[in-house]
Protein backbone atom coordinates (compact mmCIF):
# COMPACT_ATOMS: atom_id res chain seq x y z
CA UNK A 1 0.00 0.00 0.00
CA UNK A 2 1.40 3.40 -0.97
CA UNK A 3 0.75 6.67 0.78
CA UNK A 4 1.15 10.04 -0.84
CA UNK A 5 1.64 13.09 1.32
CA UNK A 6 0.20 16.26 -0.15
CA UNK A 7 1.65 19.68 0.42
CA UNK A 8 -0.94 22.22 1.47
CA UNK A 9 -2.03 24.57 -1.26
CA UNK A 10 -2.58 27.80 0.64
CA UNK A 11 -0.65 27.79 3.87
CA UNK A 12 0.38 31.43 3.48
CA UNK A 13 -3.05 33.05 3.21
CA UNK A 14 -4.03 35.02 6.30
CA UNK A 15 -7.00 37.08 5.20
CA UNK A 16 -7.22 40.06 7.49
CA UNK A 17 -10.24 41.94 6.21
CA UNK A 18 -13.31 41.89 4.02
CA UNK A 19 -13.08 44.14 0.99
CA UNK A 20 -16.00 45.79 -0.77
CA UNK A 21 -16.74 44.09 -4.06
CA UNK A 22 -16.63 47.43 -5.88
CA UNK A 23 -13.02 47.94 -4.73
CA UNK A 24 -11.73 44.65 -6.13
CA UNK A 25 -9.06 44.94 -8.84
CA UNK A 26 -10.18 44.17 -12.39
CA UNK A 27 -7.96 41.09 -12.59
CA UNK A 28 -9.95 39.58 -9.69
CA UNK A 29 -13.33 40.35 -11.27
CA UNK A 30 -12.16 38.73 -14.53
CA UNK A 31 -12.47 35.31 -12.83
CA UNK A 32 -16.15 35.76 -12.04
CA UNK A 33 -18.18 34.34 -14.90
CA UNK A 34 -21.62 35.24 -16.25
CA UNK A 35 -24.48 34.31 -13.89
CA UNK A 36 -21.93 33.94 -11.07
CA UNK A 37 -21.97 36.37 -8.15
CA UNK A 38 -19.38 37.25 -5.55
CA UNK A 39 -20.56 36.32 -2.07
CA UNK A 40 -17.65 37.87 -0.19
CA UNK A 41 -14.12 39.08 -0.94
CA UNK A 42 -11.14 39.03 1.41
CA UNK A 43 -7.73 40.67 1.33
CA UNK A 44 -4.29 40.38 2.85
CA UNK A 45 -1.59 42.99 2.28
CA UNK A 46 -0.93 41.67 -1.23
CA UNK A 47 -3.38 38.81 -1.89
CA UNK A 48 -7.10 38.48 -2.59
CA UNK A 49 -9.62 35.71 -2.16
CA UNK A 50 -13.21 35.58 -3.33
CA UNK A 51 -16.06 33.22 -2.59
CA UNK A 52 -18.58 33.16 -5.43
CA UNK A 53 -21.81 31.27 -5.96
CA UNK A 54 -19.79 28.51 -7.73
CA UNK A 55 -16.21 28.54 -6.49
CA UNK A 56 -13.41 29.97 -4.38
CA UNK A 57 -10.69 31.89 -6.22
CA UNK A 58 -7.42 32.66 -4.42
CA UNK A 59 -4.88 35.12 -5.79
CA UNK A 60 -1.38 34.62 -4.43
CA UNK A 61 0.99 37.50 -5.26
CA UNK A 62 4.57 36.41 -4.71
CA UNK A 63 5.98 39.89 -4.45
CA UNK A 64 4.84 43.34 -3.41
CA UNK A 65 5.31 44.52 -6.99
CA UNK A 66 2.89 41.97 -8.49
CA UNK A 67 5.63 40.41 -10.59
CA UNK A 68 4.45 36.88 -9.94
CA UNK A 69 0.87 35.74 -9.32
CA UNK A 70 -0.54 32.31 -8.74
CA UNK A 71 -4.28 31.84 -9.06
CA UNK A 72 -6.23 28.94 -7.58
CA UNK A 73 -9.82 28.26 -8.65
CA UNK A 74 -11.59 25.75 -6.41
CA UNK A 75 -15.06 24.74 -7.60
CA UNK A 76 -17.36 23.80 -4.73
CA UNK A 77 -18.23 20.54 -6.50
CA UNK A 78 -14.56 19.42 -6.19
CA UNK A 79 -14.60 19.70 -2.38
CA UNK A 80 -15.31 16.43 -0.58
CA UNK A 81 -15.29 17.69 3.01
CA UNK A 82 -14.61 20.83 4.97
CA UNK A 83 -14.30 22.12 8.50
CA UNK A 84 -14.09 25.46 10.22
CA UNK A 85 -12.25 26.18 13.45
CA UNK A 86 -12.94 29.39 15.35
CA UNK A 87 -10.39 30.88 17.72
CA UNK A 88 -10.75 34.01 19.83
CA UNK A 89 -9.78 36.48 17.05
CA UNK A 90 -9.17 34.17 14.10
CA UNK A 91 -10.54 31.18 12.22
CA UNK A 92 -9.41 28.47 9.79
CA UNK A 93 -11.38 27.00 6.93
CA UNK A 94 -10.02 23.59 5.96
CA UNK A 95 -11.10 22.06 2.67
CA UNK A 96 -10.26 18.63 1.29
CA UNK A 97 -10.55 18.15 -2.44
CA UNK A 98 -11.92 14.99 -4.07
CA UNK A 99 -8.30 14.24 -4.96
CA UNK A 100 -7.37 14.32 -1.26
CA UNK A 101 -5.48 17.58 -1.65
CA UNK A 102 -5.88 19.81 1.45
CA UNK A 103 -6.50 23.55 1.34
CA UNK A 104 -6.34 25.71 4.47
CA UNK A 105 -7.50 29.31 4.47
CA UNK A 106 -6.87 31.39 7.58
CA UNK A 107 -8.72 34.49 8.68
CA UNK A 108 -7.18 36.85 11.25
CA UNK A 109 -8.27 39.96 13.18
CA UNK A 110 -11.88 38.74 13.24
CA UNK A 111 -14.74 40.41 15.08
CA UNK A 112 -18.08 38.76 15.86
CA UNK A 113 -19.68 39.83 12.58
CA UNK A 114 -16.71 38.41 10.64
CA UNK A 115 -17.16 35.05 12.34
CA UNK A 116 -20.87 35.09 11.51
CA UNK A 117 -20.04 35.86 7.86
CA UNK A 118 -17.61 32.92 7.77
CA UNK A 119 -20.23 30.65 9.36
CA UNK A 120 -22.67 31.62 6.61
CA UNK A 121 -20.07 30.93 3.91
CA UNK A 122 -19.28 27.59 5.53
CA UNK A 123 -22.98 26.71 5.56
CA UNK A 124 -23.27 27.52 1.84
CA UNK A 125 -20.21 25.39 1.02
CA UNK A 126 -21.61 22.48 3.05
CA UNK A 127 -24.87 22.66 1.15
CA UNK A 128 -23.02 22.58 -2.18
CA UNK A 129 -20.91 19.62 -1.01
CA UNK A 130 -24.01 17.71 0.15
CA UNK A 131 -25.93 18.62 -3.02
CA UNK A 132 -28.60 20.50 -1.09
CA UNK A 133 -30.37 23.57 -2.40
CA UNK A 134 -28.91 26.92 -1.43
CA UNK A 135 -31.74 29.44 -1.32
CA UNK A 136 -31.58 32.85 -2.95
CA UNK A 137 -32.23 34.33 0.49
CA UNK A 138 -29.09 32.66 1.91
CA UNK A 139 -27.01 33.90 -1.02
CA UNK A 140 -28.44 37.43 -0.96
CA UNK A 141 -27.50 37.91 2.70
CA UNK A 142 -23.87 37.42 1.64
CA UNK A 143 -24.06 39.12 -1.77
CA UNK A 144 -25.69 42.24 -0.34
CA UNK A 145 -23.63 42.07 2.89
CA UNK A 146 -26.75 42.21 5.08
CA UNK A 147 -25.27 40.14 7.87
CA UNK A 148 -26.63 40.83 11.35
CA UNK A 149 -27.06 39.18 14.73
CA UNK A 150 -30.83 38.71 14.49
CA UNK A 151 -30.82 35.84 16.96
CA UNK A 152 -28.59 37.59 19.49
CA UNK A 153 -25.63 35.24 18.85
CA UNK A 154 -22.44 37.31 19.06
CA UNK A 155 -19.82 34.55 19.33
Amino acid sequence: MAYIKYKELTKYFNFSRVIEKSKLPKYVKDYVFDKEKILVAYKTKTDHGIFTTDKIVLFDNYSLFGIKKQIYAIPYNSISTCSVIFHLRSAELSLFMDSGYPVRIKFINMEGIDKLRLRLIYSVILKYINKQTVTDEELNVLIEDKISFENGDKK
